[in-house]
């Protein structure tokens, strides 16, 4: 099945890749550049995967999640997502296009493309301007994403709708070697404007506080590497085992940006129907009683919330390596999961005091009744009463 999925890209897609690949990707007689651009395309397509189900349906390996300094075994996944490879596409320029499919027991599948670079720094601009702003990525990732989904069928829980997924894409550019072998400040010093270009996916010159603003979002570990990351693309100049630990991290980063979004939605939805309900009538008397109904089915997508938004916030622990934790922090926050988190918080306590309110609604109508009840047996037993005096 997959190497018909493969015919179908080579057909559909490959040619406006090649075009758009093939200048700048070809490797040239000078090279000063070598390494690789990966694009990770992620999508949400349910609540939840069981993983264990699902190594028993496809040919899988376990992603583990990999650091830049040693660390113990503690350090590691709560739940370690399950990696396909998928089977590569050949472009008519000869380019060979690998990759492989990742799960991750939130409900996130994460699509990633390799393909191998050489040149120099104009053409890993001209590049980059390019690939962030082309869509037939997308196009290839959603085929290969639901041909992949209807063989794990049996381990998606609450699977949604293909036009509900939402999706994020990313764009690292993989450096693993520039002649000479220049350090990290060496590179800062010497070509800071191409990196920012590469990293916003421009190919005119940036101003100088839009540069500062980019490189201002870098960290190293040893004197020879170096990852700057941005919004939307990434520039990584280390050793392929060296760059595992940022292309991890920004693959987790942008899961959780996608569960994050989710919930945005999917609290704002609830609310509405609940300002919907009580705009209504919710606040008579009478129709309080209708309130119990509304409130318990709001506090069950709290309770839902909370527990997945949990699952998503700890599905990785850094509990000793500080570089990793730090690295991972300034990928969450340049690809915005703090914002959306903070969005997400935000309506939990709007929902919560919503809650509290429609059930103290809730009870005053009963009180009110209850009230009503007592008044009229009291009621009919002085009727009865006086009827017997007279």
């Amino acid at each position: 099945m997959d190497r018909e999925v493969t015919t179908m890209v080579n057909a559909d897609v490959a040619h406006d890749l090649t075009s758009k690949v093939q200048a700048t990707t070809t490797p040239a007689l000078k090279t000063p550049l070598r390494g690789s651009v990966l694009v990770l395309i992620q999508y949400d397509v349910c609540e939840e995967i069981r993983l264990d189900i699902l190594r028993g349906l496809i040919p899988a390996r376990t992603a583990q999640a990999t650091f830049k300094s040693q660390a113990p075994g503690y350090v590691r996944y709560q739940r370690t997502p399950v990696a396909e490879p998928i089977e590569p596409v050949i472009l008519q320029s000869g380019e060979r296009l690998s990759g492989e499919i990742k799960y991750y027991d939130y409900g996130v599948v994460s699509m990633v493309f390799e393909l191998p670079f050489a040149g120099d720094w104009e053409n890993l601009i001209q590049l980059s301007a390019r690939w962030t702003s082309d869509t037939n990525f997308e196009k290839l990732a959603s085929r290969l994403v639901r041909q992949k989904l209807e063989r794990a069928a049996p381990a998606l829980i609450k699977p949604y709708r293909d036009e509900d997924w939402l999706q994020e894409d990313y764009f690292i550019f993989h450096v693993r070697e520039i002649d000479g072998s220049p350090t990290a400040d060496d590179l800062l010093s010497t070509q800071s404007n191409h990196i920012a270009q590469v990293v916003r996916g421009e190919t005119a010159t940036l101003s100088e506080d839009e540069r500062m603003e980019i490189l201002a979002s870098r960290m190293s570990y040893y004197p020879g590497d170096l990852a700057v990351i941005g919004w939307n693309a990434a520039f990584i100049y280390d050793t392929q085992s060296g760059a595992e630990t940022a292309i991890q991290l920004l693959q987790y980063a942008n899961s959780q940006l996608l569960e994050f979004r989710h919930y945005d939605e999917l609290l704002t939805k609830e609310l509405e129907n609940v300002y919907d309900f009580l705009e209504v009538g919710g606040t008579g008397w009478w129709s309080r009683w209708r309130t119990a109904n509304a409130a318990s089915k709001l506090h069950t997508v709290l309770l839902d919330v909370n527990e997945l938004t949990e699952r998503a916030d700890n599905a990785i622990k850094f509990l000793s390596d500080m570089f990793s934790a730090r690295l991972y922090k300034l990928c969450a926050q340049k690809v915005g999961v703090p914002d959306y988190k903070d969005l997400v918080q935000e309506k939990l306590h709007t929902a919560e005091d919503l809650y509290r309110f429609m059930v103290e609604q809730f009870n005053q109508s009963r009180a009110f009744v209850l009230e009503l009840m007592v008044v009229v047996i009291l009621i009919i037993e002085l009727v009865y009463f006086f009827k017997g005096k007279m």
